[in-house]
């Protein structure tokens, strides 16, 4: 039991590695612009072209590695991923550095779909849900440290070494895997069309549907958290650094709080997200141009922010537990696809409305994704219950070991 909960760690710091290599960019677009000559809006493909990629070709790397020994493709993930921020930190090319961000995005959702469901098997079943929610915490703590400690670095030491930061995390994660992950062949393969066999059912697709809305209704507002706080509250850069640091220390809780909400009772918790997103939205508005609500509605909003990943993916999961990898990247794959959505109505709004109400545009989209789940379950009901009680780690560990 203790060799799976190191193993598990070792899993979340692939995921922190992974994280701070994808946001880390964000942070240090402005000095890659000045250290490879391009121009800002040319640097900011590395962002989107990564993110494209995850969102295109999720499903169909999972799919072809789904019959590999489970940990060679989570070590030779996260290996490709420390040799990109090597590549990153010695290049002066920007077409070298362009491709070794689309080399890794095709790692990306097959790291996450495989080390999800392996964490939920490692463990006994009912600290299956707490596994994955320990994973998914290397999410938030990229979010807190890496991504920040990135763009100090590249400020205030050099370009270079904020990359060689994210190729040491990724090699430690890969030495820890090599160590502490088991060998896990693959005995008794999902066929390719049972995998896919889950895309024929109206109730994943109404969760997908759910899902993409749920991070469009995050991250219209997120993705313009610098421009709502200095339009609207009026916060310095000093001040909305440490307001953006405090929202990712507040994620790592909030993690673990929505984590164990889950455990209790999934559909419940999946219900009420898109509702707090709506009042946590209304109190935004509300308290914006006051400078110390801002303050506390800020930590608010973190631990709010936090809970739609793993909700999410416990949500999406129900619908796929009889292939697990395969419901996991098509998590990661539709999630960014909201995320793209999000920022991209979002980016209208604010251009043609003021950062003020963005807001409303999250608020639109957690009352069309609260909308989409009540249709979703109301096919339970009218149909063949499934059982609400079981969290998507809990029915992973259901699943064959592999």
């Amino acid at each position: 039991m203790r060799k799976a909960s190191v193993t598990v760690l070792v899993l979340a710091l692939g995921v922190f590695g992974i994280i701070t290599t994808e946001m880390g960019m964000v942070g240090v677009l402005p000095q890659v612009s000045a250290e490879l000559d391009v121009a800002p809006s040319t640097a900011g493909w590395l962002v989107g072209v990564f993110a494209l990629v995850i969102a295109v070709s999720g499903p169909f790397t999972t799919l072809l590695a789904s019959g590999i020994d489970r940990k060679k493709v989570l070590a030779t993930a996260i290996a490709v991923f420390a040799v990109s921020n090597a590549v990153y930190a010695l290049t002066t090319q920007y077409e070298v550095m362009l491709a070794f961000r689309i080399v890794p995005a095709l790692f990306h959702p097959v790291f996450f779909a495989v080390a999800l469901a392996t964490a939920a098997r490692l463990v006994p079943a009912e600290d299956a849900t707490r596994a994955t929610t320990t994973v998914f915490g290397g999410v938030t703590v990229g979010f807190a440290f890496g991504v920040p400690l990135t763009s100090y670095l590249a400020e205030h030491v050099s370009l270079a070494s904020a990359f060689w930061f994210g190729a040491l995390v990724n090699l430690l994660a890969f030495i820890g895997m090599l160590l502490f992950v088991p060998p896990m062949p693959v005995s008794q393969r999902v066929s390719y069309g049972a995998q896919l066999k889950v895309l024929k059912r109206l109730r994943l697709w109404l969760t997908i549907a759910s899902v993409v809305l749920v991070f469009a209704a995050m991250f219209s507002v997120y993705g313009y958290f610098a421009e709502y706080l200095g339009q609207v509250t009026h916060m310095d850069g000093t001040w909305v650094s440490a307001m953006l640091m405090a929202f990712g220390v507040v994620m790592v809780l909030g993690n673990f709080v929505f984590g164990e909400l889950l455990r209790r009772d999934l559909i419940r918790t999946a219900v009420g997200y898109p509702v707090l997103c709506l009042l946590v939205y209304v109190l935004l508005y509300t308290v914006g141009p006051l400078f110390a609500p801002m303050v506390v509605a800020v930590l608010v909003w973190g631990a709010m922010h936090s809970g739609g990943l793993v909700v999410s993916q416990s949500w999406l999961g129900r619908d796929a537990s009889d292939a697990p990898e395969f419901g996991n990247s098509l998590f990661i794959s539709f999630s960014n696809l909201g995320i793209t959505v999000g920022t991209a109505v979002g980016g209208w709004v604010l251009s043609a409305y003021g950062a003020r109400q963005l807001t409303w545009v999250g608020t639109g989209f957690a009352v069309a994704a609260l909308l989409v789940t009540a249709l979703r379950l109301s096919l339970d009901r009218a149909g063949v219950r499934q059982a609400p009680s079981v969290a998507f780690g809990e029915q992973m560990h259901g699943e064959v070991r592999t």
